[in-house]
Parts: C-alpha cells; sequence; structure tokens
C-alpha cells in the first residue's frame, strides 16, 4: 500500500472527521485527503483569529470551494488568555489548547469522531509546544501515521493538481512577536499589514519580525539580491515608517523557519521536544 493509500485508509477508518485547517501545503492535503476518504464526513474548520492574515483566511475558502470541502470558521479567544499574551515558549502551546477545545465542543455536539491536523513527521523534532496540546487533546497526526514528509506531500499535492503543492511555509502572525513582547491584536495586525505590503512588491518567501519600533524583515536567500537593490530598500523603509515604525532593518541571514526560537536555551527547546 502506498502512503496516499494508507492516509485514505487511516481517514476512512476514523468514520466522521474535523480537520484543523489553516489553508497551507499539509492541511489543505490533509482537508482534500479527508473529502477523498469520507465526503461530507469530512468538515474543514478554520480558526476566525487575529493571528490569522485575512488573506490566508480567503486562500482558504477559495481552495475548499474549488475542490468541494466542506469549510467552515469557527470563533477562537486566545487574545482573550493571559498566557497567551504574555507570549512566552508556550505561546503556540495556549492557541493550539484553545482551538482543540473549540473543535472538541463542535465535534461533541454534531456527533464528529475525530479531530485531526496537519502536523507531518518533519515537524516531530521541531520545537512545536503545538503537538503537546494536541496529544492532550487526542488529536490525530494521519499524516505523521501515514509516515508522509513534508516533500513527499508536496509531490502528492502536486500529482493531484492541488495548487498549495508549493506554497512557501506559514505560520500565524504572533510568531512575528519575539518572546516576551505581549501578543496583541494591534501588534500582529501591524505585521500583517506589512506583510501584504512586502508580497505587493513581489516577494514570496519572506517574514516581518516585530521588535517594537523596529521591524526585521527576513527575505528568502534566493530572493536577497533583489531586496538590497536601493530602490527597494528606499520602498519597504516607506511603507514601514507609515506603519509607525522607526527603524527597518534586512536581516542579512535572511529568512529561516523558527528564526525567533534560536533565543531560546537549546537545553529547553531539546527538552519540550522530547516532552511532546
Amino acid at each position: 500500500m502506498n502512503k496516499q493509500e494508507h492516509l485514505l485508509q487511516l481517514l476512512r477508518e476514523m468514520g466522521r472527521v474535523i480537520v484543523a485547517y489553516s489553508g497551507g501545503t499539509d492541511s489543505a492535503y490533509l482537508a482534500w485527503a479527508a473529502t477523498q476518504a469520507l465526503g461530507k464526513n469530512a468538515v474543514a474548520i478554520t480558526a476566525d483569529s487575529a493571528s490569522i492574515p485575512e488573506s490566508h483566511k480567503r486562500d482558504a475558502e477559495r481552495f475548499a470551494r474549488e475542490f468541494g470541502i466542506r469549510h467552515e470558521y469557527v470563533e477562537t479567544r486566545e487574545f482573550e488568555n493571559p498566557d497567551y499574551v504574555k507570549n512566552d515558549a508556550n505561546r503556540c502551546f495556549h492557541c493550539k489548547d484553545e482551538l482543540f477545545t473549540v473543535l472538541e465542543k463542535v465535534a461533541a455536539e454534531r456527533g464528529f469522531s475525530t479531530i485531526v491536523y496537519g502536523v507531518n513527521k518533519d515537524d516531530l523534532g521541531d520545537y512545536r509546544p503545538g503537538q503537546k496540546a494536541a496529544k492532550l487533546h487526542r488529536v490525530k497526526a494521519p499524516l505523521v501515521e501515514a509516515d508522509l514528509s513534508k516533500a513527499e506531500i508536496r509531490e502528492l499535492s502536486r500529482l493531484a493538481g492541488l495548487p498549495t503543492w508549493d506554497r512557501p511555509a506559514a505560520a500565524c502572525l504572533s510568531s512575528r512577536i519575539p518572546y516576551g513582547t505581549p501578543v496583541t491584536i494591534r501588534n500582529v495586525k501591524t505585521v500583517e499589514m506589512g506583510e501584504e505590503e512586502i508580497g505587493a512588491l513581489g516577494f514570496r518567501q519572506f517574514r516581518t519580525r516585530f521588535h517594537g519600533e523596529l521591524v526585521r524583515i527576513e527575505i528568502a536567500p534566493e530572493e536577497l539580491p533583489r531586496a538590497l537593490n536601493v530602490e527597494m530598500t528606499r520602498q519597504m523603509t516607506a511603507i514601514f515608517r507609515r506603519l509607525g515604525y522607526k527603524y527597518v532593518t534586512l536581516d542579512l541571514e535572511g529568512y529561516r523557519q523558527g528564526s525567533l526560537n534560536e533565543v531560546l536555551p537549546l537545553d529547553s527547546r531539546r527538552s519540550e521536544t522530547l516532552r511532546q
């Protein structure tokens, strides 16, 4: 049995499934596979949260419509949780804990047997407190059970004709705020507006990291030469000055996933990963 067929069989055995659906490559493939396996017994549910860019929500809606996936939103209230707002190294746990708590209520009310989410086997070695929340709520990870890596998910998505197959890695807007800086709706919306403007300049893989009066822009290494053009740096400076930043910087290391985790002690990252 190939890995995709294994995944479909796992999903069939689950009966009625809620997919925690952000619209990224992994959750989009999982939502598509769940629909292939279960039809209307699968529903993809997206958190209606300020931490998810509006453009990502629109993309998620468009994908669901195109591929006949049942899609709904649920309101989450992580910004009302002081443990989330204080933004320590467990912020992601509190976010996922809120989402899975809400999805559990939906499942109980509507007779869904299982909640699944789009973690893949490559994610298991990274520092991801959200995985701890998934275990606490008994949320299943069928992509891991089917032994699927990120590269395999991209290739299977491509073969299935899914436009998400080469979508750049995405993360919630709160991940742009350094640990210890409170996460507020205001600062994540500032990040969102800045990233929308950078995307409009034609960049594909990037992050804007919020540091109070300073913004640190990470651009994928292959796109950095274009970003280092004098005229381009002027445009970027104008964008972020309009948003209220006093200092605009371009990170010379370029984009790397989870760069704000670099400040965490290595031992704490390892121990947390083991506990997950």
